[in-house]
């Protein structure tokens, strides 16, 4: 290990450089991060700090159960790990989900004792499990760490445990091209690794990363999927396990399924796909039937290849962001997309611009044929503007809808933004409201988009939201964009309930069904269902109808996930709600909060938490714990100490001291990283340490730094060819044979 000293002064052009290297290379990262596929990853434990030679928790078996209502999947994960260690552990259980699904059930079984988690308010559940684990009782909580991650920490798992966790799950399932995709990802083993110095909620990531398909399996692996469509079920297949699985259909219905004792089959994701859509426009209907409330779900399925007799005229209306912020490649964009999606319109299309930043122009008094003169004078008014100001979405909304729109064409506003305009709550309720008179759809660009916002918008208009961060990614998605918006089938929706006593329903407004979006009605009833369900529109030139027979379909048990679909949703809309308001309507925040404890949802302020009444870990719950190392300092008079590793901040300050490690950079670093200190002038002539130790306590190394003076310096530790281990280490700071500063960083071997 090599170790180079360096004053502030010498290093600060360098310093310099570094920080602005590092800031270009978060915020690619951070790019590359919000722009990954929003998708449900493979649950697993990981340990933190851990040596897998002494400690270990590996998976023994695993399986799963899904019931698939239409579009809606409700997954029962069950997974049995073995704590074949000496330790007493807390181990960490990750669950990277997307935003599409909502966790509501957990139960943890450690030996013979079933322990069925509850749901409280995050704090309260907080509290009770850190009670639990430091009187040495095993308990587990789960919560949310971001809206598509979730976390548990199991406390006191002792050696010989055997631990199984069983948590269940629903999420909606997005149609691609007419298809729908159902994916069980592949059950992960355990990690052991030691998290880095960044944000708690970042800790799974460097976990997850680890992941891998295409390995050999050890373990049991059972998957069982029944799929009531609601209406016929078409062109099923496992691409993934073809040969492997057993597969009974009937009419509305499937059943798939696979055990592989050996878990040879279990190195890649389980995927299941299917089809709703037939050559015409299909209804169906899902029903439950609750203890005290009862739900439904009817569908309106695009045809499987619409052609161009389904798809009657089309106006759209882009509302364009030209404000400061959108100079340069998002402006570029906005014009792109314009470009391409009117230059494959019909002669009968139309389309009209709305350019909004501190104000609003409008291209036309009234929308204007789709041809070649016309798109090019709209290029010319986006490219006359000049951004500056506030930039207000509600009055270019307003705007938008005030314009007359053309009868019986199917009418949608593209709202192309970065994000960064004020949003009051009135622009979310006028696209819920208005769903009828126009489709939402909205497409974030540049490279620091607002998801909040875009997303929001996307929630309140019943789509998907698109969004470009660069310019290398801007033509698949927009050819993606276009594909999704370009062809709707079913406009001027009406829907007639009749006798079916309906209420909470959403969306409160019906927008048109696309060839790449069916449209869901879900809510709930009272009574027994009885009457027809009326469909009318128009479809391409003819007018459309269709009527929906309740009497021929039967609540069932296996439709259970329509009451947290119909709760998520709520949800979701409330917390764009509160994204937009800052957090600061605590009455908004109290609606969510109690629509958790009432559908036993987590949300970022509900939390699952599963306490044994039996302590189990009399002695001292920390002793040879994961959460705690002792320290036994030999320079400091073989003083110990004992230094928290989870869940405590390590960089500290003791009283009466001044000088302290500031900052570790790289951190978490593969070969050497700079550890930036400062030493107050009183302490200058005192013997001075930095000294390094493992996560276990033990003192790898120690660095005579008395030569310092007052001010900062930088000492930089070098890793490469020694024999360390991947993990956590602490570097701290003696003055006088005293500790006056710690800090923790994260090594990662190459």
């Amino acid at each position: 290990m090599y170790y180079f000293i360096q004053s502030k002064k010498t290093l600060y052009m360098f310093s310099l450089s570094a920080i602005l290297f590092f800031l270009i290379l978060s915020k690619s990262t951070l790019f590359a991060q919000e722009s990954e596929e929003d998708k449900t990853l493979a649950p697993f434990f990981y340990v933190q700090c851990e040596d897998t030679l002494i400690n270990q928790l590996p998976l023994k078996a695993t399986s799963a159960k899904v019931s698939i209502s239409g579009i809606i999947a409700d997954v029962t994960i069950t997974q049995t790990y073995i704590n074949e260690g000496f330790k007493t552990l807390e181990a960490v259980y990750i669950f990277p989900a997307s935003t599409k699904a909502a966790i509501y059930a957990m139960k943890m079984k450690i030996g013979d004792r079933e322990i069925m988690a509850e749901i409280k308010e995050k704090n309260i559940a907080r509290q009770e499990y850190e009670e639990a684990k430091e009187e040495g009782r095993t308990a587990s909580l789960l919560e949310q760490q971001r809206p598509n991650v979730f976390q548990m920490n199991v406390a006191n798992i002792i050696p010989g445990d055997t631990i199984e966790i069983e948590m269940k799950y629903t999420e909606t399932i997005v149609p691609t091209a007419g298809v729908y995709e159902f994916v069980y990802p592949t059950v992960v083993g355990p990690r052991y690794i030691s998290p880095s110095n960044s944000d708690e909620d970042d800790e799974w990531a460097a976990a997850s990363a680890n992941q891998h398909a295409g390995g050999n399996s050890s373990f049991p692996f059972q998957i069982d999927i029944n799929i009531n469509g609601g209406m016929a079920v078409f062109d099923l297949e496992c691409p993934s396990h073809d040969s492997s699985v057993s597969t009974t259909i009937s009419s509305n219905s499937a059943i798939i399924s696979m055990y592989d004792a050996t878990g040879a089959e279990a190195n890649r994701d389980f995927i299941v796909r299917y089809r709703l859509a037939n050559d015409d426009i299909s209804t169906g209907l899902l029903m439950y039937k609750g203890e005290n409330e009862n739900f439904f779900l009817a569908m309106i399925q695009p045809p499987k290849l619409p052609n161009s007799n389904y798809i009657p005229p089309r106006e759209y209306v882009f509302i364009m962001d030209v404000s400061g912020s959108m100079t340069g490649f998002p402006i570029e964009i906005s014009k792109t997309l314009l470009k391409n999606l009117i230059g494959n319109l019909n002669s009968i299309d139309k389309f009209n611009v709305v350019l909004f930043a501190n104000s609003s122009k409008v291209l036309s008094d009234t929308s204007i044929n789709a041809n070649l003169t016309n798109i090019n004078k709209a290029i010319d008014l986006i490219d006359n503007q000049s951004g500056g100001g506030g930039t207000e979405l509600l009055t270019a909304l307003n705007t938008a809808l005030n314009l007359q729109g053309t009868e019986n064409y199917s009418r949608s506003f593209i709202i192309a933004t970065d994000g960064y305009v004020v949003v009051e709550k009135e622009a979310f309720d006028l696209i819920r409201e208005n769903l009828d008179n126009a489709n939402f759809f909205s497409f974030g660009i540049g490279t620091g988009v607002n998801r909040y916002i875009i997303e929001g918008m996307a929630h309140v208009g019943m789509g998907e939201s698109f969004v470009i961060l660069n310019e290398e990614e801007a033509p698949e998605i927009a050819d993606k964009f276009r594909n999704y918006i370009q062809n709707p089938v079913l406009t001027n929706i009406e829907v007639d309930f009749s006798d079916f006593e309906l209420y909470d329903v959403e969306p409160v407004t019906i927008p048109d069904v696309f060839a790449e979006r069916p449209i869901l009605i879900f809510g709930k009833y009272k009574g027994t269902p009885s009457g027809t369900i009326q469909v009318r529109g128009l479809s391409g030139n003819r007018n459309f109808y269709q009527e929906i027979d309740i009497s021929n379909y039967t609540p069932m048990s296996s439709n259970s996930a329509l009451q947290y679909l119909w709760a998520r949703h709520k949800i979701q809309i409330l917390s764009d709600y509160v994204n937009i308001e800052y957090a600061t309507d605590s009455t908004l925040i109290k609606k969510i909060t109690q629509l958790g404890l009432d559908y036993s949802l987590i949300t970022q302020y509900t939390s699952f938490i599963a306490a044994d009444s039996i302590i189990r870990n009399e002695v001292n719950p920390n002793e040879g714990y994961n959460s705690k190392i002792v320290v036994n300092n030999a320079a400091a008079g073989g003083i110990a100490e004992e230094w928290a590793v989870v869940g405590v901040d390590m960089h500290y300050n003791s009283s009466g001291n001044f000088s302290i490690i500031q900052a570790a950079y790289p951190n978490p670093f593969t070969k050497s990283s700079t550890i930036q200190i400062y030493i107050e002038q009183h302490e200058c002539e005192f013997e001075k340490s930095i000294q390094i130790y493992n996560c276990f306590g033990q003192m790898v190394d120690i660095i005579d730094i008395s030569d310092l003076k007052e001010g900062q310096h930088n000492v930089i530790i070098d890793f490469e060819n020694k024999k360390y281990n991947t993990g956590i280490y602490y570097i701290r700071l003696n003055i006088a044979n005293t500790p006056v500063s710690s800090f923790k960083i994260l090594y990662m071997k190459e």
